[in-house]
């Protein structure tokens, strides 16, 4: 190759890298939407077949899986089950700080992103609050996400979200034990229960402890000394 043709390869792949970037933001950004307005066909859509989503140290495999998670966990607890928005619900989740890595083939990606929620109901529909939910609440969790190339199409492999705070509106986070708790029962013993636990020494008790989530990138000045792991 000449040097023209190597420059212009190089700016070609450059190129397909940052629409790759883009699209999975994109994909990202439009899971944390879908999941606002609780629409669990859209949500498991996103997924690559085998995908996972791994919440409150289980995890939930396949479309099924995450059908049942947003649906009949989530959605049921949240609307009875009826997409959204619905009257007197808040349950905004926002999605920001992504930081995107695409392997050099292009086929597969890691994602970073801090997730914050608001939650709660209004008093003229608290017929409709879980007992075991506080009528407002604040939630903040970091994702370390997998992405493949589907055909042809960026999809999540695997959604990894650690919590890490909860805070009751009134009391706030200094006040707060979380009011959700590690899974302990598994799907269909459970039927709204995860098809597998994490292993006994990655369960992770939720707030007020604090969990590390490892990045999968490197630090730009000191690399993967700093990083904790190896990095290409």
């Amino acid at each position: 190759m000449s040097d023209v043709e190597k420059r212009l390869a190089a700016l070609e792949n450059r190129v397909g890298e940052l629409e790759d970037i883009n699209a999975i933001r994109r994909l990202h950004w439009a899971y944390g939407y879908y999941i606002d307005f609780n629409r669990p066909n859209e949500v498991a859509d996103l997924f690559a077949e085998d995908g996972v989503v791994v919440f409150l140290s289980g995890e939930y495999v396949g479309h099924a899986g995450v059908k049942r998670l947003y649906g009949d966990w989530i959605a049921g607890r949240f609307t009875g089950g009826k997409p959204g928005p619905v009257n007197g619900l808040l349950l905004d989740h926002f999605q920001m700080q992504d930081i995107i890595t695409v392997a050099p083939d292009r086929q597969t990606a890691k994602g970073r992103f801090r997730g914050l929620l608001f939650g709660g109901w209004h008093d003229d529909f608290l017929e409709a609050k879980p007992d075991f939910m506080p009528q407002q609440f604040m939630e903040a969790g970091v994702y370390e996400n997998d992405y493949v190339r589907e055909n042809g199409v960026w999809k999540i492999q695997r959604l990894d979200y650690k919590m890490q705070w909860q805070g009751n509106y009134e009391e706030g986070w200094a006040h707060t034990t979380s009011h959700l708790q590690p899974a302990e029962k598994l799907y269909p013993e459970d039927p709204v229960g995860p098809d597998r636990l994490l292993p006994a020494e990655e369960i992770r008790k939720t707030w007020p402890y604090r969990h590390d989530v490892p990045m999968h990138f490197a630090h730009p000045k000191f690399g993967a000394i700093l990083a904790g792991q190896e990095q290409g």
